[in-house]
C-alpha cells in the first residue's frame, strides 16, 4: 500500500493524550528506542561537577528504564520516577532491583534537598516548566545539578533529513524546522530563566535492522495517537525508501544527544 498523499495526522491530539500513549506501547518502546553513549554520562559528570558513583540521583520520566539502567551501571544511587502504569510495569519487569515510584516532574514524590542529581531523559518536554522548575529546585540539594537530554536526529546527514521531511508531510508539520528550532533554543527548557544551563552535544550512532528502525519511529507519540492502519501504511512505504539507502537492511542511525545541565547554587 502506498501513502503518497496522506492526510495529516491529527495535530490537535492533546499533550496529555500523547504523553499517555506510551503506556500501550511500553514493550515496543523498550525494545526499539535508542540508548545513550558513555560519552554522554562523562559530560554529565563534567558539567554537574561531581562523579556519578554514589550520587543520589532521581531519574524522572524514567519510562522503561533506558537511562536509569545506565545511570545505575555508572554507580549512581538511582530512584526512578514514572507516571505511566504501562511504562512502570515494563520498568519493574526489566529492572526489579532499582526502586521506582509513581509520579511526575510537576510534583515530585521526593523530599526536599534529597538529590545530588536530577535527570530527565527524553522527558522534560512533558512537564509544565512553571511547576517542574520549582520542584527541581526544591528537591536538589545546594550544589546539586539538573541534567536534561534528548536523542535528536543528525539533520546534517541527507537520508535522515529526507526521512524527517517524509514524517513531517505525514504528520502535517514541518518536522525539520521544528527539530532545528528546539535544538537551538535553550530558553525553551526554562522560560522563567531561573536555571542557568550549559549546553553540550554528543554525537553517536547505532546500526540496527530496518524493522527496529521502523518500530522506533512507530513508538513516538505522534504515531501512537494516529490510527493504526495509517501508521502501518506509512511505515511500510518508509521501509521502501530506507531499503534504497540501506539495501542490506541495516540502518545506520546517527544521533546528536542534546544535553543541558544546570547547577543549583
Amino acid at each position: 500500500m502506498t501513502v503518497t498523499q496522506p492526510s495529516p495526522a491529527d495535530p490537535h491530539a492533546s499533550h496529555a493524550a500523547r504523553a499517555a500513549s506510551f503506556n500501550s506501547a511500553a514493550a515496543q518502546y523498550a525494545a526499539n528506542r535508542p540508548s545513550y553513549p558513555p560519552a554522554l554520562f562523562d559530560a554529565v559528570e563534567e558539567l554537574a561537577g561531581r562523579p556519578l558513583p554514589g550520587a543520589r540521583t532521581v531519574d524522572v520520566g524514567a519510562g522503561t528504564g533506558i537511562a536509569t539502567a545506565l545511570l545505575h551501571a555508572r554507580g549512581a544511587d538511582v530512584l526512578a520516577v514514572e507516571p505511566g502504569a504501562g511504562m512502570a510495569a515494563e520498568f519493574r519487569r526489566a529492572l526489579p532491583h532499582i526502586p521506582l515510584v509513581r509520579g511526575d516532574g510537576n510534583a515530585l514524590p521526593v523530599a526536599d534537598a534529597h538529590a545530588d542529581l536530577i535527570t530527565f531523559a527524553q522527558a522534560w518536554h512533558w512537564t509544565d516548566q512553571a511547576r517542574s522548575v520549582p520542584e527541581v529546585l526544591r528537591v536538589l540539594r545546594p550544589g546539586g545539578a539538573l541534567a536534561l537530554w534528548w536523542n535528536t536526529e543528525a539533520l546534517d546527514i541527507d537520508w535522515i533529513t529526507d526521512a524527517a521531511r517524509r514524517v513531517g508531510r505525514f504528520l502535517g508539520v514541518d518536522t525539520v524546522a521544528e527539530k532545528r528550532k528546539a535544538a537551538d533554543r535553550i530558553e525553551l527548557a526554562d522560560p522563567s530563566g531561573r536555571l542557568d544551563f550549559t549546553r553540550r552535544t554528543v554525537r553517536w550512532s547505532r546500526r540496527v535492522p530496518v524493522d527496529t528502525h521502523l518500530a522506533n519511529i512507530g513508538s513516538h507519540s505522534a504515531f501512537l495517537v494516529t490510527p493504526e492502519e495509517r501508521t502501518a501504511a506509512f511505515l511500510e512505504e518508509e521501509r521502501g525508501h530506507l531499503l534504497k539507502v540501506f539495501p542490506d537492511g541495516m540502518v545506520e542511525e546517527t544521533y546528536d544527544v542534546l544535553l543541558l545541565v544546570a547547577r543549583k547554587p
